[in-house]
């Protein structure tokens, strides 16, 4: 009995690490990588929709109303809005933005780099990079379907935002209270559905596409403008595929303030296609999307990705 103690002392000594500390360590480990997460994911939403707020609005204000859309008028609406309200008024909804894209955002990276972890291990991967096509679509899906689910009511209220003036509503807190009397609780999660149905081919299709253009770059860490270009197409294609469902969306956020009845995501593409056409209803906005959407996305991708590996080396966290 003497000569066991005596030998955990002496391989304590030595500089073997008890099982308790290790486990400790690498707890600590995770939570780090989590937090680390959550801030690069939220900055990095910021500084993408705060980039794009005026276009993202001009396309908002296309797409809940029957006005044809084209690059001209929407450069008319821009200034015009511009000579009547002023230079921060193309900026109106940006504050609601804010307040959704930022948990959103935070949510929707941190969860992509869990589920990718989660079904790494499941499928008995080594590390998230070696995941296969199938499971990178879906940690992308998974991701924005979870950011999707806890902060849905905060898009509806920054889509109000972006298409009312601002004696209709003063903030944020005063388009929730009247909705909520004026129209009911349950308007705060209309357009729930098509956004959900929409989220799984845009995020799934963005992180995929963006996560497989860096593993193809052959550097473990591509350089800036290579992932700016990354994340380019990545919001190209995954926008283009969901687009006739966010504009579903925002006809349904909206339909309280526009004069609008719209029922369920059926009925209200065959109404849209009936007054406006197929191109011209459910594409409203593509051409403004491609635009917008590449840069929202690729300064996203890049910005999260940058902000991760300093937050990394000024922790001194040690992993990559």
């Amino acid at each position: 009995m003497g000569t066991g103690v005596q030998e955990q002392q002496t391989s304590l000594t030595q500089g073997e690490v008890p099982l308790a500390s290790s486990s400790t360590s690498e707890g600590l480990k995770q939570t780090r990588s989590v937090l680390n997460s959550l801030f690069s994911g939220a900055f990095a939403g910021a500084v993408a929709k705060t980039a794009v707020a005026p276009l993202d609005r001009t396309k908002i204000i296309f797409q809940v109303s029957s006005a044809r859309f084209s690059a001209k008028e929407a450069y008319r609406l821009i200034y015009r809005t511009y000579l009547k309200d002023g230079f921060i008024s193309l900026w109106r909804g940006n504050s609601a933005t804010m307040v959704r894209v930022i948990p959103y955002a935070a949510i929707q990276f941190c969860a992509h780099e869990q589920y990718k972890r989660l079904l790494g291990g499941y499928y008995g991967f080594q590390g998230s990079k070696a995941l296969p096509p199938v499971q990178r679509f879906l940690a992308g899906a998974m991701a924005g379907s979870t950011a999707t689910m806890l902060t849905y009511p905060l898009d509806m209220v920054r889509a109000r935002m972006a298409v009312t003036p601002k004696e209709m509503y003063s903030n944020i807190l005063h388009v929730f209270v009247r909705i909520s009397r004026e129209e009911g609780s349950k308007t705060l999660y209309r357009g729930f559905t098509p956004t959900l149905l929409g989220v799984v081919p845009y995020a799934g299709l963005s992180f995929f596409i963006y996560e497989t253009l860096k593993k193809r770059s052959g550097r473990t860490q591509p350089y800036s403008y290579e992932r700016l270009a990354f994340g380019a197409c990545a919001g190209l294609i995954g926008q283009s595929a969901s687009y006739p469902l966010d504009v579903v969306r925002r006809r349904m956020q909206t339909a309280g303030v526009t004069g609008h009845t719209y029922g369920t995501i059926l009925s209200t593409m065959k109404e849209i296609v009936a007054e406006e056409g197929v191109i011209r209803g459910l594409y409203k906005g593509l051409s403004m999307n491609w635009v917008k959407g590449p840069i929202a996305v690729g300064i996203s991708f890049t910005t999260f990705d940058l902000t991760q590996i300093l937050l990394r080396k000024l922790l001194h966290l040690g992993y990559t």
